[in-house]
């Protein structure tokens, strides 16, 4: 069905169709994002240079469908990005692509700074030169996707809010902070159509084998080490991917421009009790002759590891209308048994990608 065939329909619906740029949507939450968005009758262009945390296996089952194009650009290619506005003319841009994992901000910090500091910063001058040469598309939305480790750490009470001051404790915190704080410079000094969110800890199917559910999930069934760092005793807030996915939408569709919206799961849980939980799922769905928890290897604990991270998202219930729709206890389910029945998609990553490097990382 074709773009304006769709846009025909919805106005009869009294929906609104919208051409979304996302960039890094061969990712984790890119991909949830565009099957979301297409569900929906949206057309997407994705954006992603398919670095080793992306694969283009995640949107395989699209590349067929007229509602979906995929370009593979680097966001730190500035006249690439130019010409993308150009030959898309889009509604709106999600941008999601960004360097995330902060074991790898430790060991190599470069990269985040040139793709989460100047890849946004191209994005920004692509967007209000686009914005300016094109009045007549003056509903068009920048949704910045950033994450709540901009805030640092808290303590065993209270929660991040949008007047949150900023206290980043890793290179990848800080940089995806000075990010946020060149988006929101963008729309106070230039007036460019922008929206921040920040959310908690996502986790659900086509998460990349570095980050701690899916590793956990993997290292168990292989019989590998299980690594917790330090105690185990920080805290994360768990939001269910596809939950992101329809906050972001939602965003989209109904707030104003200049807002901040804080996204989270409202599932706060011990490092250890994740482990533990994970473990003791697996002990069920694929029993051995002893628990996977005797594979549980603590380890020294990771530089600027923050304690607790906890978000208050009233806003986005009050003012938006969304609020989480799968329990913790859920996903969790819908996640293990999708990495126990999708080997084809995760071994050759773990194997290539996670076990050269470490048998155990925590987000």
């Amino acid at each position: 069905m074709g773009y304006l065939l769709k846009n025909l329909i919805a106005r009869f619906k009294h929906e609104e169709v919208m051409k979304i740029l996302v960039t890094g949507g061969s990712g984790f939450i890119g991909s949830a994002l565009i099957r979301k968005a297409i569900k929906l009758n949206h057309s997407v262009i994705n954006v992603d240079c398919l670095t080793y945390a992306a694969s283009k296996k995640t949107n395989k089952h699209l590349e067929k469908n007229s509602s979906y194009n995929f370009e593979n650009i680097n966001i730190g290619e500035k006249e690439k990005i130019d010409q993308l506005f150009r030959n898309y003319q889009p509604d709106a841009l999600i941008h999601l692509a960004a360097e995330s994992h902060v074991d790898r901000s430790i060991d190599g910090p470069k990269v985040f700074l040139e793709t989460n500091i100047l890849g946004t910063f191209n994005l920004l001058e692509a967007t209000r030169n686009y914005v300016k040469s094109n009045n007549s598309n003056n509903n068009f939305r920048f949704i910045h996707v950033s994450t709540d480790e901009v805030f640092g750490s808290l303590g065993k009470k209270g929660y991040f809010t949008e007047k949150s001051a900023y206290a980043p404790n890793s290179p990848y915190a800080a940089s995806k902070a000075s990010s946020d704080h060149l988006v929101h410079s963008w729309y106070e000094t230039f007036g460019l159509p922008t929206i921040i969110t920040n959310c908690s800890n996502n986790y659900g199917p086509y998460q990349f084998p570095e980050k701690v559910i899916p590793l956990t999930i993997l290292n168990a069934i292989k019989g590998e080490p299980i690594q917790l760092y330090g105690t185990g005793q920080n805290i994360r807030d768990w939001l269910y991917v596809e939950d992101h996915a329809d906050a972001l939408l939602q965003i989209l569709d109904k707030a104003k421009i200049g807002q901040r919206f804080n996204i989270g799961g409202n599932n706060e849980i011990k490092n250890i009790d994740l482990i533990d939980l994970i473990c003791e799922s697996l002990d069920k769905k694929v029993p051995k002759s002893t628990s996977y928890k005797h594979q549980i290897k603590y380890v020294e604990d990771r530089p600027g590891h923050d304690m607790r991270y906890a978000i208050d998202n009233k806003k986005i219930v009050d003012q938006i209308g969304w609020k989480p729709s799968i329990t913790f206890k859920k996903g969790m389910d819908l996640t293990i048994d999708w990495y126990l029945n999708n080997t084809d998609w995760w071994q050759e990553l773990y194997l290539q990608n996670v076990t050269k490097k470490r048998l155990g990382t925590l987000k």
